[in-house]
């Protein structure tokens, strides 16, 4: 049985879909029966630009494993961005662990150039 909840995601940023490049400002995210890859149940994300409509998609499936390593290679990959580059925009804490932390419900837009 699907569950059908979906859990959003503001975003800012860019994919490369079927018809080249799209700017992105939502991630439905999901953990359910997979349309392509051969689980019983995978997250699923669906990355798509909602303020023109949601019609065009890069869509994604993981098993759960995969999922949480590609969480902590996003921390890992972070960090060390920051210590390269220096702070990450906005102020945020670097976050550790599998917990509930994870969700972030707002967009980032890039710093204003001065």
């Amino acid at each position: 049985m699907c569950s059908y909840i979906v859990e959003k995601a503001a975003l800012y940023g860019s994919a490369k879909g079927a018809s080249g490049w799209m700017r992105i400002d939502t991630a439905n995210v999901y953990y359910d029966h997979p349309y392509q890859t051969p689980l019983d149940h995978a997250l699923m994300i669906d990355f798509v630009n909602e303020a023109e409509g949601g019609l065009e998609r890069v869509a994604v499936e993981l098993s759960a494993e995969s999922a949480l390593t590609l969480i902590d290679k996003i921390l890992a990959a972070l960090k060390s961005g920051e210590v390269a580059h220096g702070a990450l925009p906005h102020g945020h804490p670097h976050r550790h662990g599998h917990g509930h932390e994870h969700g972030h419900e707002h967009a980032h837009a890039p710093a204003a150039a001065s």
